[in-house]
């Protein structure tokens, strides 16, 4: 028969541990404290020096005599509790049933596995075993015996093995069992949140190493202390309440995490506020659920006023403690910050009832701020301001916006006035949040402001009608010939200004004005053809300079349209040709004629040779075209510079005439080479002279 101790006993009269294993109590309506439950007998065979006692429920505590008594008045405390029990030499565990007891923590008896009744039977023979209870965190000596297999059957000879994990698999060398004597010894200190429990085995072997019986399995469960703090790992938390909330709005929820055992006190966490900053207007202006975390408010809904608050961020230091919340219990903090959110409870109110503002007519920009209070959050669309122009603004002259850094609504002017129109406006202007108010509140009569505009009257220029002023005119008519008459007012009517005109731009110098009528007429000849003419229009800019003080200046722009004159006699292109002595083909060069004139006094244009100069059956001159001719020799001439005289006529009417000299130079063309020194001629081939000629004609 193998029997499992809870400690080594080398003299097997005196058993070492509790003498009683399991308890039975009936809960009472009420464990008074101090009152003694019943008496627990342990015994480590070597008179108990350095006896420690340990009970799973913060609750109670065992007496140096071995009386169970409760640390106060308790009406409930679970269906189990178990006392752990220690000296130098041996330990052992005893279990209290409380019959009647409610489950409000989990049972232990659950966790450890602890046997209540004899051992179990196996089929081949009657073996008892039970779980080693180790406390985590022993300190040394080690090893240190934890239990002990007897096997009152073991043939002689035989030896105890033991296997599993924490013996000859990972983590290896935790335990070891003594193969003569079975006790089994632990070599380390243990975490039971590193490993909760070991399931090892027990046999006994011959001593070629075959097993005679087993395995039996064992199991070793840690027993946990209280060794790990609260933990709040979800950091930061900020939680955010809109102010005016109802007392008892929930803001947020803080939960801790303890590594201990959850099933025992030594996880069962209470939650607490340590500290409130600020301290005002109440030093308790929230509450903490303490075993939910849930953080709420219990300040009425006046007190949670952001408006009046000195600072409307709170930070709350929050305890959570184990043990649930006992004194022994041990703790960790973090801060809750929470925000007091603003909501839209106030209007926004101008400064004044009226603003005044002045401008000087045709000025544009900014003209006065607008100034509102608001005591609502500045970050927020609650304390935003949206400014809109409800009367005196038909035209669209005035614009306003809020400047987003001071909240002022910014009044501008964007269509210049007039002094002479309106020297005075009067606007109404209201102001509104971005965000709606709160269904309480509304807009009030300080929501609206009057805003009185005075116009500053300013010496305007003179202002040409029309502008640009547009004539049409002839060419070349006489000298003094009248244009036009300028007309210039002055926009300041009520100042009764004189106008005084000038000439400001006259490229040509062609213009003349009268000072005090406006006057202008011509004093030099108009020519379309100038190079200041640009498409037959002539620009030129008149003042008109009032008589205040200091005067103001007008520009006007005239506009003169320059009908064409036949003024301009056409000119003919080249004026010097070259042709070879013996040339076969007779032709001298292709003629071209140009007119600075528009149509009709330009081409068609007529070609012929002034006759008079030139002995006749000698040259030809033939139309190609409206603007070519052909000149030709009728016969060739000996080496020499000839000068025929070309007459074209243009189209006009009546039509213009101009005669040219064409400088022929007749060379010694021999074997590819053109010789006209002889001739004083240029050097320039005959048929160079042709080609450049019929590129002209092509290009027309």
């Amino acid at each position: 028969m193998v029997v499992l101790l809870l400690t080594s006993a080398e003299d097997l009269d005196c058993t070492p541990g509790f003498q009683q294993k399991v308890f039975h109590i009936n809960q009472p309506a009420q464990f008074i404290e101090d009152q003694a439950i019943l008496n627990l007998t342990f015994s480590d065979c070597k008179g108990n020096n350095k006896l420690h006692y340990e009970v799973s429920s913060p609750y109670f505590k065992v007496n140096d005599d071995g009386s169970l008594v409760a640390l106060k008045n308790i009406t409930a405390v679970g269906k189990t509790l178990f006392v752990h029990a220690r000296t130098p030499h041996a330990e052992d565990m005893a279990e209290l049933v409380i019959v009647g007891g409610k489950d409000i923590q989990g049972s232990l008896q659950d966790i450890f596995k602890f046997a209540r009744t004899s051992p179990v039977p196996r089929q081949k023979r009657s073996i008892v075993v039970s779980p080693i209870l180790i406390p985590e965190n022993q300190r040394q000596p080690f090893p240190r015996d934890v239990g002990k297999v007897v096997d009152s059957d073991r043939p002689e000879g035989s030896k105890f093995r033991l296997t599993g994990k924490g013996v000859d698999q990972e983590p290896k060398g935790i335990f070891r069992i003594n193969e003569n004597t079975g006790s089994v010894s632990v070599t380390q200190t243990l975490d039971r949140e590193m490993i909760a429990t070991y399931q090892l085995f027990v046999e006994t072997t011959d001593v070629n190493g075959k097993t005679l019986e087993g395995p039996v399995p064992l199991e070793v469960i840690v027993i946990d202390q209280n060794d790990n703090r609260p933990i709040f790992r979800e950091g930061p938390y900020v939680g955010h309440v809109m102010e005016g909330s109802p007392t008892g709005t929930t803001v947020m929820r803080m939960t801790a995490f303890d590594a201990d055992d959850p099933a025992t006190d030594n996880a069962l966490l209470r939650y607490n506020i340590r500290q409130q900053t600020p301290d005002k207007p109440s030093p308790n202006m929230f509450y903490i659920d303490p075993e939910k975390g849930d953080i709420v408010t219990v300040v009425s809904p006046a007190l949670l006023d952001r408006e009046t608050l000195e600072n409307p961020k709170y930070e709350l230091i929050i305890e959570a403690q184990d043990m649930a919340g006992l004194d022994v219990g041990l703790t960790g903090t973090a801060t809750a910050t929470i925000m007091i959110d603003d909501k839209n409870d106030h209007s926004p109110k101008f400064t004044k009832k009226e603003f005044q503002a002045t401008v000087e007519e045709g000025a544009v920009g900014v003209i006065v701020n607008l100034t509102v209070e608001d005591k609502d959050d500045p970050a927020t669309g609650a304390w935003r301001a949206a400014y809109t122009i409800i009367n005196g603004n038909p035209g669209q002259s005035f614009e306003i916006h809020t400047n987003p850094q001071t909240n002022e609504g910014m009044l501008s002017v964007v269509k210049p006035l007039d002094y002479e129109i309106s020297a005075f406006h009067t606007l109404l202007i209201k102001v509104e949040n971005e965000d709606p108010l709160v269904p309480d509140v509304s807009y009030g009569p300080s929501s609206t402001a009057t805003v009185h505009i005075t116009v500053l009257d300013v010496n305007e220029g003179p202002v040409f009608y029309p502008d640009p002023m547009t004539v049409t005119r002839q060419e070349n008519i006489s000298v003094g010939s009248v244009l036009l008459t300028v007309n210039a007012t002055d926009p300041d009517s009520l100042q009764h200004q004189t106008i005084r005109y000038s000439v400001y731009k006259d490229p040509a110098g062609w213009l003349n004005i009268n000072p005090i009528n406006g006057t202008v007429d011509t004093m030099a000849v108009l020519d379309r053809e100038s190079p200041f003419v640009h498409n037959s229009v002539y620009t030129a800019l008149f003042l008109a300079i009032d008589s205040g003080n200091p005067p103001a200046t007008g520009t006007g722009t005239l506009l003169i349209t320059l009908e064409d004159v036949n003024d301009n006699a056409p000119f003919i292109y080249p004026t010097v040709a070259e042709v070879c002595d013996d040339a076969k083909n007779l032709s001298v060069v292709i003629l071209g004629a140009s007119d600075k004139d528009l149509h009709p006094n330009t081409d068609p244009f007529k070609f012929e040779i002034h006759k008079q100069a030139v002995p006749d059956k000698v040259w030809k001159v033939s139309k190609i075209n409206n603007t070519h001719a052909l000149v030709s020799l009728l016969q060739n001439l000996n080496k020499a510079n000839y000068h025929l005289p070309i007459m074209v006529t243009d189209s006009g009417k009546p039509p213009m005439t101009n005669i040219t000299d064409l400088r022929v130079q007749v060379c010694s063309c021999k074997n590819s080479k053109v010789d006209c020194n002889a001739a004083g001629a240029l050097h320039l081939s005959m048929t160079s002279l042709l080609l450049v000629s019929l590129f002209t004609l092509a290009c027309l």
